[in-house]
């Protein structure tokens, strides 16, 4: 834990405050040390702009969650696009050649 806070600037405190609200969640080593993942950490400093910005902690993982959902409903979405688009070129193809 202390690596990952060094890394972002913060107090190990806050990294223990972001794990009590379950927002990052760190998986633990035999030893009991906390391991944080990549997308943990950036989750971390995102927590700690908003917090800095004088968003609660309680607000901050709030968005934080739903900027997550948006950015997973935005993939889905792309992906959703890039399908149809396939079946409507695979449509037309045989439209065209009927």
């Amino acid at each position: 834990m202390g690596r990952a806070a060094e890394l972002l600037g913060v107090t190990q405190a806050f990294l223990r405050s972001l794990d009590t609200a379950k927002l990052v969640t760190p998986v633990r080593s035999e030893g009991g040390h906390r391991r944080y993942s990549r997308y943990q950490l950036r989750i971390a400093a995102r927590a700690r702009e908003l917090i800095d910005q004088g968003t609660a902690l309680d607000a901050a993982c709030r968005i934080i969650i739903l900027e997550d959902q948006l950015t997973e409903a935005r993939r889905i979405n792309a992906e959703f696009r890039q399908a149809q688009q396939h079946t409507d070129q695979a449509t037309n193809t045989e439209a065209t050649t009927d």
